[in-house]
């Protein structure tokens, strides 16, 4: 791998970084751990080891594209949107409160990381596979916020 490959995914991996740090200004905290949540929900600690796995992944797509065709303008647009809806998630949900605006966040999130997937898919693959995984946890996320909101209605200020 080329040095200007590996400062390329360097600027991809701090993107991405910087948006992993709204899960970090806005933990769940105690309020959190008092709410009512189904069973299904995963352990505390899986959380921060699927999105690191998923950022990793993240990082990596949008880097494959970028080596691969540049920075095409529909492709890279719709993967900032996506970013830009993930980094908001946190503190819609854990700092605000509002868990109604947090499912329209991720549900909207989910469409266009379908949409950065079949965009990113004729260039490379790869890249599109890499963002399968993170489409699925954004899907157990909406049902996992959709969940405690209902169950918590005295919980939120939107409630």
């Amino acid at each position: 791998m080329s040095l200007a490959a590996i400062a390329s995914l360097l600027v991809f991996i701090a993107i991405v970084a910087v948006v992993a740090i709204s899960g970090v200004v806005f933990k769940p905290g105690p309020w959190y751990a008092r709410l009512d949540k189904p069973g299904w929900t995963p352990p505390n600690l899986a959380f921060p080891i699927v999105w690191t796995l998923l950022y990793l992944m993240i990082a990596v797509a949008g880097w494959r594209v970028y080596e691969a065709a540049g920075l095409v303008a529909l492709p890279f647009a719709v993967y900032g949107l996506q970013l830009v809806l993930n980094a908001a998630w946190s503190g819609l949900f854990f700092g605000l409160h509002r868990p109604g605006l947090a499912f329209a966040d991720v549900v909207a999130m989910a469409g266009v990381i379908a949409v950065n997937i079949a965009l990113f898919a004729p260039i490379d693959a790869i890249a599109a596979w890499l963002l399968v995984p993170y489409l699925a946890w954004a899907g157990l996320a909406a049902c996992l916020n959709y969940s405690v909101w209902r169950r918590n209605p005295g919980a939120f200020a939107d409630a």
